[in-house]
This record gives structure tokens, C-alpha cells and sequence, in this order.
């Protein structure tokens, strides 16, 4: 088991906790310091077929909470938006939970983001944990106090900078993942490598095919360092007004692929052909060398992942600029995008135009 503590001005804020099994949860629980009424479980449809029972049963032994509640939406990130939020509100309301009761977070990162605003809005908070159970959501989602949901077509745009009480990762929660959500998670895992790690970034070159294989003791450890790349950013900058937009590399153009799919692809799929992108666009600034360039495409092709949009898509380069238009980094005609200076260190830009942006999706259209 590691501990991750993470904090917010100096003090603890909560621990992160990597553990292969769900026999230290409760333990996680009583270091927090805090006692609760009742618990909510929300999970989706998919997950609490899997896992609901299981983590209901260990939480009712560890006898900490009066009452243990579920909640079960349908999955899928088409249901992560404000009408199944106000679902969750009426069952919280008429099963009468207050300030005194907690929400566990079950699932992936549409569970933990909309589990968690509900939690921030709900009677102007109640606590709540992360039990993430996709290796996108450990990597990503789950650590840091972003909650949110979608509205209409535009990703996380409603939404709460908001802290669980712990997040308690599961590993062997991943051995029900299919293929694509291991390469999800691998997307955002990718990311911190090119942005604040070049050594982890070739460790991750270097055990790919360990990694493709869900070597317990590699996984753990990409997940463990993608875990602190993701701490060190947050305790700098918890709300996102500086050091934090790093994380956002890929993102610009990864989320209006994402869009524009029609939620084909997975969240960290399309990261991972932003991120492309954006490395593209880095080696056409010059901050980023050709070699480097071709590396990076190495890294995803020896992971078995996408490095580029097929003509079944239908998706061209303008569509993919119209499209970050409406991206809430975007203050009035200009967007801010992160780009590479070097492997291992992000670069934050004022300066990218529409043009520079059409150029680096062309890159990603087959």
C-alpha cells in the first residue's frame, strides 16, 4: 500500500491511497478523523453490476456509517450532465441525508466528476471519497477537486473545484477493464510524462509491452508516478490559476475530437491524439525537436494506441478549430494552449492561432 498525502497551503488536505485490494478502506476512513451518519454509494450501471456489493459489504464491516445507500445511473458520459445530478438530488432529499452523512464516489471519471458536484452543491457540500475504478479516473479524475458535469454538447462545463475527504485506488479493480479503457487511462498517463517527466516518459517506452500485459507491479508504478506528477501541480495550484493549466496539455484539441466523435472515443483516447497534436504544433514552433517528434509517436504506436483520425470520423482540421471555440480556456479571440518546451516540460502559449491550431489537427487526420 503507498500513501500519497496532498495538500492545499501547507496542511493536509486528504491521502491518496494505492492498495491492491479494498482491505484497508475502512482503516483510510478512520485516519481521515472524521465520523459520519450515513453513506451514499453512487456508481453507474456498468460498475455496481461489478462492484457495488462488494464495497457495501467491506464499508458495513467496518461499522462506521448507521446506514449504507445506493444510487445507480445509467452509464455512459452522454448521462454525466445536470438531469442526473437533479436525479441524485431527489434521492438524497427524500432519503433525507444532511451535512453530517458522506457520498463514495464508485466508477470511473463520469461517476467521480458527477458524484463529486453533486456533493459540492448539495446543501453547499457534504464530504465525499473517490473510489475510482478506471485507470483513467486513478491516474487523473479522481485526485485534484475538479467535479463537473457536461451541458448540451460542451464537456465539463458546469461544474466545482471541490475536495474529497480520501481517494482509495483499488488496483484490482482494473483486471475488469476492457482494452480501450486501459488505453484511456494510458492517454492521460502519456501526458505527464511529456509534460513534467521525460525519464518517466521512457520508462513507460521501455515497459510497454509489460505494460500492455497488466503487469501488476508496472502498472502500480506508472499509476504511483502519474499519481505524484498529478499531486505536485494541484498543491501548487489548486484552483487552477497558474501551474495547473500544464495538465490541460492535449486537451484544446483532444476535447473537441472528443465532441465532434459523438463520444466514439474515449476521453483519453482523444487526449492522446490532442497531445499528438499539440507536439506537432510544438515541433513546428520549435520548442520541440523532429526527433523528439517521432519519438513521442513511437511511444503511443509501442502502447498499441491511436495516432490518428480514419476518414470513418469524418472530422476535418476546421471542424476541430470551430469546435475549440467554445473551449472554456478561451478568453475572447485567443485560447490558451500548452505546448512542449522539450520532452518533460510543458509550455504555456497566448499565441496560437486558428491557423496553427487547423495545422496541428491536420496532423492527426489520416
Amino acid at each position: 500500500m503507498n500513501i500519497l498525502p496532498v495538500k492545499n497551503k501547507g496542511e493536509l488536505s486528504y491521502n491518496i491511497v494505492i492498495d491492491n485490494s479494498l482491505d484497508n478502506l475502512n482503516e483510510s476512513l478512520k485516519d481521515t478523523g472524521r465520523k459520519w451518519g450515513r453513506a451514499l454509494i453512487i456508481s453507474d450501471s456498468n460498475v455496481s453490476a461489478l462492484y457495488l456489493n462488494n464495497v457495501r459489504s467491506v464499508l458495513e464491516s467496518g461499522g462506521l456509517f448507521t446506514e449504507i445507500e445506493s444510487f445507480t445511473f445509467q452509464a455512459g458520459e452522454e448521462h454525466k450532465n445536470l438531469s442526473t445530478v437533479s436525479i441524485a438530488y431527489d434521492f438524497l432529499i427524500s432519503h433525507h441525508f444532511d451535512r453530517h452523512d458522506i457520498i463514495f464516489a464508485l466508477g470511473g471519471g463520469v461517476t467521480g466528476d458527477l458524484s463529486g458536484f453533486t456533493a459540492a452543491s448539495y446543501l453547499r457540500g457534504i464530504e465525499f471519497v473517490q473510489l475510482p475504478t478506471s485507470l483513467l479516473a486513478m491516474v487523473d479524475s479522481s485526485i485534484g477537486g475538479k467535479t463537473g458535469v457536461d451541458f448540451k454538447s460542451f464537456k465539463n462545463m458546469v461544474g466545482a473545484f471541490y475536495m474529497p475527504v480520501l481517494v482509495y485506488m483499488n488496483l484490482s479493480f482494473l483486471d475488469s477493464l476492457p482494452d480501450n479503457q486501459i488505453r484511456s487511462g494510458l492517454g492521460e498517463i502519456v501526458k505527464h510524462g511529456l509534460i513534467a517527466d521525460r525519464n518517466y516518459l521512457d520508462f513507460i517506452y521501455d515497459n510497454a509491452d509489460l505494460i500492455i500485459k497488466r503487469d501488476k507491479d508496472t502498472l502500480s508504478s506508472i499509476i504511483k508516478r502519474s499519481c505524484e506528477i498529478k499531486k505536485y501541480v494541484v498543491e501548487k495550484d489548486p484552483n487552477e490559476q497558474g501551474l495547473r493549466a500544464i495538465l490541460n496539455f492535449g486537451h484544446t484539441i483532444g476535447h473537441a475530437v472528443e465532441k465532434l466523435s459523438d463520444l466514439k472515443l474515449l476521453h483519453g483516447e482523444c487526449v492522446s491524439l490532442g497531445s499528438i497534436a499539440a507536439s506537432y504544433l510544438s515541433y513546428k514552433r520549435g520548442t520541440l525537436s523532429k526527433n523528439d517528434y517521432h519519438y513521442i509517436l513511437n511511444v503511443y504506436k509501442k502502447l498499441g494506441m491511436m495516432t490518428g483520425l480514419d476518414e470513418d470520423f469524418n472530422i476535418t482540421p476546421q471542424d476541430i478549430v470551430d469546435a475549440t471555440h467554445s473551449d472554456k480556456k478561451r478568453n475572447g479571440d485567443k485560447i490558451r494552449f500548452i505546448t512542449l518546451d522539450g520532452i518533460g516540460k510543458a509550455l504555456m502559449c497566448d499565441d496560437v492561432t486558428d491557423s496553427e491550431i487547423a495545422d496541428a489537427a491536420g496532423s492527426i487526420i489520416l
